[in-house]
């Protein structure tokens, strides 16, 4: 289901959260990493390898930051691998980059290979996640690092339910003032769409922060610190996501673009700034998550 869910969301995932390989996705990474490890890398990584790469927004642009010199890029879709090589050509990366279709679970790859194995919004999705970490643990260098970014919290999963349906009550409304018609004839609520029926199942886990300590712990990984990400934002940025859901995507005006957009920054920048750090992690949307492969 994992597979078939997200190949159908391919060629439109980019488009759906906002996906940015400009100057905004390579801010939005770089804070996504200091927040996971505490500060910025001194110095490149020179083999990372991420699990789940979908399209590549985290490891695409994290590369182009000077984050990371060669990537492996896995993902269990296809689907998502082929968007993933055609940004990179486009950016010029493509050199540096290789890409393999596998499961987190059981990696094609020697032991100790990598210096950063890395995800975002991809362990959630994991089965066994016990034998994932293991499996980056085996993959790891000594000394090599670990960082996973935009994990949903149990807390955060919860949250989400209530902008999703102000957004499905207010979208009638929403559309008559931007002047766009309703999505092929969809009904109101995000996700009527087939690949959209499966992310119920394939979205396995939501997390509180002891989970994902116990479960890296576990696989014998050390220095774990785990954060919280997003508040205000995520609560506003589901509601944003199912009113233009509701929508033909071509008939949103580009003006009400700018301004979720806009508004959607703003509320990122105070939650980084103000919540983030003085309220317990599992207050948060998501977690950010780092450890290390002791020497």
């Amino acid at each position: 289901m994992n597979e078939r869910y997200h190949d159908a969301a391919a060629l439109s995932y980019d488009a759906k959260w906002g996906i940015d390989f400009g100057e905004v996705g390579r801010n939005q990474t770089r804070q996504k990493l200091v927040k996971a490890v505490g500060s910025f890398p001194d110095r490149p990584f020179a083999d990372a390898l991420e699990i789940g790469a979908g399209t590549g927004y985290f490891s695409l642009n994290l590369m182009q930051a000077g984050v990371i010199e060669r990537l492996a890029a896995t993902d269990i879709s296809t689907g998502m691998l082929n968007s993933l090589e055609a940004t990179a050509e486009a950016l010029g990366l493509s050199g540096r980059v290789r890409t393999q279709q596998a499961d987190a679970e059981c990696l094609p790859f020697a032991d100790e290979t990598f210096d950063l194995v890395l995800g975002h919004a991809v362990l959630h999705h994991i089965p066994d996640l016990g034998q994932a970490f293991s499996e980056f643990n085996r993959l790891l260098r000594p000394g090599g690092a670990l960082v996973f970014c935009g994990e949903p919290s149990r807390y955060g999963d919860r949250l989400a339910i209530l902008p999703k349906r102000v957004g499905a009550w207010t979208a009638p409304t929403w559309r008559r003032l931007v002047g766009a018609a309703q999505r092929n004839g969809s009904q109101e609520r995000e996700g009527c769409g087939e690949d959209h029926a499966l992310e119920s199942e394939v979205d396995v886990h939501a997390f509180a922060p002891g989970d994902l300590d116990r479960f890296i712990r576990g696989a014998g990984l050390t220095d774990v610190r785990i954060k919280g990400e997003e508040l205000l934002a995520n609560v506003y940025g589901w509601w944003l996501r199912s009113l233009e859901a509701s929508a033909e995507p071509e008939q949103v005006p580009a003006g009400w673009r700018l301004f979720a957009f806009r508004s959607y920054i703003t509320l990122q920048k105070l939650d980084a700034g103000l919540l983030e750090p003085r309220l317990p992690a599992s207050l948060f949307y998501n977690l950010v998550v780092s450890a290390r492969k002791p020497r």
